[in-house]
């Protein structure tokens, strides 16, 4: 049985109002540009409205509001939008930020023909959140789940398992579960039906040693608001070491995203 980890639970997303992990998101790796083609095409109901659910700072909603008629961008972290407006897109005339809980329909601006959710739904109450986004939606509308990857481009087996290694031993979250598949566990318990998946190609992605360091503290389980600073200090200086000794001066990865579509079920 897929159960989800004891980690996910809402109260674990109130991690990101941390201004550190704020201040970390600009090393995120960003969604290679096929993303948007293909979101854009599973909008077919008019008008193209779009919901991007825990937006954070824009990843997707800045690059996808000039292909809608209005994105409303909804998270949680005041800090998260601010910092989302700064950037580039962030002042598009049809992107509207919303600080809020997806599970507040008072939030929400119905109908939708899409709701995105950019690594971010499973940190929600599925029970909640889930039914409201079916009531949202419009009649064709679709939800779609994204995730986003960035591996370094090397074949040695050692960098990557020392990475996982270094996150396990570090992480503030003791259940930490990579393999937890979310769009499984939502069909098993009967709240989503997929109709299509697609992954887009890999795009490259270089970053300083530094940023790459810096990017995993962009993560709950590793915030520096979390870890205790001795503790953080040996992870970045234990991650730093092995990128040096075994990738060279600067990291290249290979992003790519996955897009899972389908419908949210009614309660």
């Amino acid at each position: 049985m897929n159960e989800p980890p004891a980690l996910l639970r809402p109260e674990v997303a109130a991690k990101f109002k941390d201004r550190a992990v704020v201040a970390s998101y600009r090393h995120r790796p960003p969604y290679p540009p096929q993303t948007f083609d293909i979101l854009a095409g599973l909008i077919t109901d008019e008008p193209r409205t779009v919901l991007d659910l825990g937006c954070g700072t824009g990843f997707v909603a800045r690059p996808l509001a000039p292909l809608v008629d209005r994105i409303d961008a909804l998270d949680v972290s005041p800090t998260m939008i601010e910092a989302g407006k700064r950037l580039p897109g962030g002042d598009h005339a049809r992107l509207t930020w919303i600080v809020g809980r997806a599970g507040d329909a008072a939030a929400l601006r119905p109908p939708y023909a899409l709701v995105t959710a950019g690594d971010s739904l499973h940190w929600m109450d599925w029970d909640v959140v889930v039914p409201r986004l079916a009531n949202a939606l419009s009649p064709s509308g679709a939800l779609a789940i994204l995730g986003v990857g960035g591996k370094v481009a090397t074949e040695d087996q050692a960098f990557h398992q020392g990475v996982l290694d270094l996150i396990r031993r570090h992480t503030t979250f003791n259940e930490w579960r990579p393999d937890f598949d979310l769009v499984a566990e939502l069909e098993r318990r009967g709240l989503f039906r997929e109709h299509g998946r697609a992954e887009t190609d890999a795009v490259p992605f270089r970053q300083a040693v530094d940023e790459y360091v810096e990017s995993f503290h962009a993560r709950a389980s590793l915030s520096w608001e979390r870890m205790a600073p001795d503790d953080a200090a040996a992870f970045d200086s234990a991650l730093r070491q092995l990128v040096v000794q075994r990738v060279g001066d600067a990291v290249e990865l290979a992003v790519h995203a996955t897009i899972v579509w389908g419908k949210p079920v009614r309660s």
